[in-house]
């Protein structure tokens, strides 16, 4: 059954732990705004769960009632947790693993099922092949991690990343047998179409990033607000047989994290009520 969830995101929008700099394995995504006022929110929205990063569930690690609390509070499900690292450079691989296994520890603490994980790094002196090869077998350990912990692994292509067009799309999936999170945003942006790839992909599709996009400028924005054609991108999903949560994301928003929350709900629910009548 499909179901509705929202990303934390939103409410603060993604910087990163600065003592990442200087400590690979203290380098998680964040978000600055507050999460429990993002879950009563997203709530009061209408979505039925939610998608937290791994930094803003470490902030939570000593004092686990509180979130737990605002979650079952609001009716909210934790339904994902969002990671990611470099995963080609050999040395800091291990103090990246450490971080993702953490990461893996708080989303079970929390009662998630599913990992989404980003990343590949661009060297400076540019991309290797082998850096593919390293991705995907990271990757791999990174579904091993995932399944001790009882949750399901995905990998969301991502711009600045080493996986951002088709082609690159396409180097990683043959070398790794983790599932596909598509991102319909980041999809374009890095010059595919996300209905197509969806469907070239659909036995591998087990989560489900939905954002929209104006190309022109590269800016998300809410559900129906860009270039995206989403009768087709979901048309895509069902083809795909997933039939599970959809994840409505917005990296930020010039106004209330909210009114935008409920502008992509509505917009949703409109396209998901026509494909049913």
């Amino acid at each position: 059954m499909v179901r509705l969830a929202y990303h934390s995101i939103t409410w603060g929008g993604v910087v990163g732990a600065a003592q990442g700099v200087t400590s690979i394995k203290d380098l998680y995504y964040l978000s600055h705004g507050s999460v429990e006022e993002a879950v009563t929110d997203i709530a009061a929205a209408g979505y039925q769960g939610t998608e937290v990063f791994d930094g803003n569930l470490a902030a939570y690690a000593d004092q686990p009632d509180v979130l737990q609390e605002a979650l079952a509070a609001s009716g909210v499900e934790l339904v994902s947790v969002y990671t990611g690292a470099n995963f080609i450079y050999a040395d800091v691989l291990p103090d990246e693993m450490h971080r993702i296994r953490t990461a893996c520890e708080l989303a079970s603490t929390f009662g998630a099922g599913r990992l989404v994980v980003g990343g590949g790094a661009r060297r400076a002196a540019g991309t290797t092949a082998e850096d593919y090869d390293r991705l995907g077998k990271a990757l791999d350990s990174v579904v091993d991690l995932a399944a001790e912990h009882g949750l399901e692994a995905s990998y969301h292509p991502h711009l600045s990343t080493i996986v951002e067009s088709p082609d690159e799309l396409d180097r990683i999936m043959e070398r790794t047998r983790i599932a596909f999170c598509p991102d319909t945003a980041h999809l374009a942006a890095g010059g595919g179409d996300p209905a197509a790839q969806i469907r070239q992909y659909g036995d591998r599709v087990r989560h489900v990033h939905l954002k929209d996009v104006a190309l022109e400028t590269g800016t998300f924005l809410p559900l129906g607000q860009g270039d995206l054609d989403f009768r087709d991108i979901l048309g895509a999903v069902r083809e795909a047989g997933y039939d599970s949560w959809l994840v409505v994301e917005l990296d930020a928003y010039d106004g209330d994290p909210r009114e935008a929350a409920e502008i992509s709900r509505a917009y949703l629910q409109e396209l998901l009520s026509d494909a049913e009548g």
